[in-house]
């Protein structure tokens, strides 16, 4: 017999047949059909999690994880990215990181530089927050930082 979808068939012994409740005493599973008697669980179903009105687990058991409140949240530029979308002795503002699209969204406490890459030529950039590595590279290429307060 060759392996066409027709032939196709289950090995022997690897499925049953499905319990049919409710079909007479007979059956094993007649009468209440395996509800037992009274009760919610013979009325109707019960929502997943439901414990008969004691407090569900769910609910008693804290949540994942810690936030801290006080973390500072700063939106990070990498400098090499910086170096590519301004010219030569510009003024690199916050506003001109968003105009650009390096900045979406200024972060709680403001924009941090970070030293990734290499910067070429001098700039001046104004800041919230400047990795060490970031204001070497930015006084090695001739360039002035300004740390600004949030």
């Amino acid at each position: 017999m060759a392996n066409e979808l027709s032939n196709l068939k289950p090995p022997a012994g690897s499925t049953r047949k499905r319990m049919r409740v409710g079909r007479g005493e007979g059956s094993g599973k007649g009468k209440t059909s395996g509800r037992g008697q009274k009760g919610q669980g013979a009325r109707g179903t019960v929502a997943r999690g439901f414990e008969g009105g004691q407090m569900p687990l769910q609910r008693r058991l804290g949540k994942r994880g810690f936030v801290n409140i006080f973390a500072k949240s700063y939106a990070t530029v990498r400098l090499d990215l910086i170096a590519a979308r301004f010219a030569e002795g510009e003024i690199v503002t916050i506003e001109g990181l968003k105009d650009r699209g390096l900045v979406k969204k200024v972060g709680k406490n403001g924009v941090k530089v970070l030293g990734n890459g290499d910067l070429a030529h001098a700039l001046t950039i104004q800041a919230h927050k400047f990795t060490q590595s970031a204001v070497a590279k930015i006084e090695a290429a001739g360039g002035k930082v300004e740390e600004l307060t949030a």
